[in-house]
Formats: structure tokens, sequence, C-alpha cells
């Protein structure tokens, strides 16, 4: 949930004009940041307000009863379809390329797919990147068995360089002081991921991994090759937070460092 950050930030800049030939989303970053194509500010903080209490979308009861702590077919049928509609239409119309990363349960390689018509393949995509390891079920998308990217990218910045973009905003939803630790559960995690030992090694130097982009962000930003927006301090939100107010708060901190930023991104563009 410290994508309502990142919503904030997204939704001032359709607000404000502000457009990119591409965009890639990575675990919450394809999930809430698939709106920015489809031209639809405002949309996931308020599903999000609005059901984060609901087991369907998110508890303990849903894990137990499906296998995925996020309801799949609430989140990515039911809420899209008929709850607060998803606009496939104005998706697929936007020349705005997006790209979404998911993690090859079985190799433990990043995988990119070009999400075109916002139809049921890409949001499969979507949720395959969004599909936390241990508290999610592997999603099954043409022979591929997919979890979180931000397994292995993070932040996918290289990806979106190697395609050409190379006037890369970044939105990162951790100060820039923040890096990751070693996670404290691994050989639990090493246990309840027996099934893909190579998640369970990704995880293992996942830390790692996220530090070092990190590194190389810090020096893209220093020479001016990328701008990042980012919270000036810890968000202090829970991974799975379900207070509406703790969501507004954040998605509020996002829309402000947005608004401060914007003649920056304006610049930059340029």
């Amino acid at each position: 949930m410290r994508g309502m950050f990142t919503c904030g930030v997204i939704d001032v800049f359709m607000e404000n004009g502000v457009t990119f030939d591409g965009a890639a989303g990575i675990s919450a970053g394809a999930a809430f940041g698939c709106n920015f194509k489809s031209r639809q500010p405002g949309r996931p903080i308020r599903y999000n307000k609005k059901y984060s209490k609901d087991p369907r979308y998110c508890s303990l009861r849903s894990l137990l009863k499906t296998g995925d702590l996020y309801g799949a077919d609430f989140c990515y049928r039911e809420l899209p379809d008929v709850l607060d509609p998803f606009d496939r239409k104005a998706f697929s119309e936007n020349p705005m390329e997006f790209y979404v990363g998911a993690t090859n349960a079985d190799t433990g390689e990043i995988v990119y797919h070009r999400c075109a018509d916002g139809g049921n393949t890409d949001t499969a995509w979507m949720r395959a990147s969004a599909s936390m390891p241990v508290v999610s079920r592997p999603v099954e998308i043409g022979g591929l068995r997919l979890l979180d990217g931000g397994i292995v990218d993070p932040v996918p910045y290289r990806y979106m360089e190697q395609l050409g973009y190379d006037r890369n905003v970044l939105i990162l939803t951790q100060p820039a002081d923040y890096r990751k630790k070693k996670a404290k559960m691994l050989p639990l995690m090493r246990v309840l991921l027996h099934k893909h030992p190579k998640v369970a090694a990704a995880m293992a130097v996942r830390h790692e991994v996220y530090n070092r982009q990190m590194e190389e962000i810090a020096e893209r930003e220093r020479s001016g090759a990328v701008l990042v927006i980012r919270p000036q301090v810890s968000l202090g939100i829970k991974r799975t937070e379900s207070d509406p107010d703790e969501l507004e708060r954040v998605y509020q901190l996002g829309c402000s460092e947005a608004q401060r930023r914007l003649s920056d991104v304006r610049e930059f563009l340029k």
C-alpha cells in the first residue's frame, strides 16, 4: 500500500497534462499504474479506500480459502468489471506503451509483457506482477508460472533504457536513504517456497539487488540521466494497510510531492 504514494503522483501528472511515450510498472506499480494509461485519475485511491476492509479484497480468510491474500476473482474481475470499471477502451486507445514485469517462478528470472488492450491477458499479467510469494498462488499465463516482479527487478529503469527510453521519471516509495536489509524470515521462506527453489534463491539476495539498484539510480540522478520522485521521509504505512485514512494520508503525500516537483518534471521532459 506504499503504492498509494505512486497513485497520488500519477494523478497529479494526469490532472496537469503530463504525458509519457511509455511506462513500466512492477508489483503495485503494475496494478495501480495501469490507470495512467486508461486515464482514470482517482480510481485506485477510491476503490482501495472503499474495499480495503472487505474480506473479499484482502484477508486471511481469502488466503486460507483461495490461496491468495488478495482475492483474485474479486480484485481482478469483479472490481474492474463491475464495482469500479476499468476503462479498457481508453487503455487500448492511449498510445502510451505500458509494460509490466513478473518473476518466472521456475527460473527466477524477470519476464516483461507489453499490455495492449487491458483485456484478460493483460489483467493476468498485472495480477502476476503483484502476486507476493508465499501469500499468493503463481499465475499461469502461456505456459509460464509467474509471481511478483519486485522479487528480482524492483525498479524497471534498466528495461526501459534497453527499449530506448532515455528520459525516465522514476517513482519510488521509499526515501533516498532507505536500504533494504536481509529478510529475517528466509529460513521459513525457503520451507514455504520449497516448490519454487529459484524464487527462494532470489528472495535470499533480494536486498542486495534492491540496494544495488538504489545506488545505480542515485548515480543516474546525480548525472541528470533520470528524475526521481520519492517521499522525503518513510511513509510509515503497512504493506497491507486497510485503514482508509492511512491510505488517503499516503496518497496525499504523493500528490503533494508531485505538485512540488511538477516544474522539475516538465523541464526534464523538454
